[in-house]
């Protein structure tokens, strides 16, 4: 037997499933699991340094020298990135950086450009 969620409203325990919807039976509210978690996923906002969002396909520049993993080179301060994605994780940012290939970088070492 999975565990459903406490309710949202009145944080009862006692919430059973009925059809795709979950209930409570204490304050009678009803809601859905499947819209619970594509709400958070839209909500999910990447911000860079400045507090600025940032979106698939913007441009940011680097804020601070970056040391490249499994390499001698360092990604210097002021480094324009194009053409950003956003990704899930620790490193949020998928991009290529020209002379050094496909890279991942965290939002807090960027500005939007």
């Amino acid at each position: 037997m999975k565990a459903l969620p406490n309710c949202p409203k009145c944080n009862s325990e006692y919430t059973y499933e009925d059809g795709s919807l979950l209930v409570c039976p204490e304050c009678a509210h009803e809601w859905s699991l499947i819209a619970d978690a594509e709400q958070a996923e839209e909500e999910k906002v990447v911000k860079d340094a400045n507090g600025s969002i940032l979106k698939d396909g913007d441009a940011v520049t680097v804020i601070k020298d970056l040391k490249v993993k499994g390499s001698s080179s360092t990604l210097k301060i002021g480094t324009k990135v194009k053409s950003i994605r956003l990704v899930e994780g620790d490193h949020d940012i998928d991009c290529k950086i020209d002379g050094f290939g496909p890279m991942k970088l965290k939002s807090e070492f960027v500005k939007k450009a």
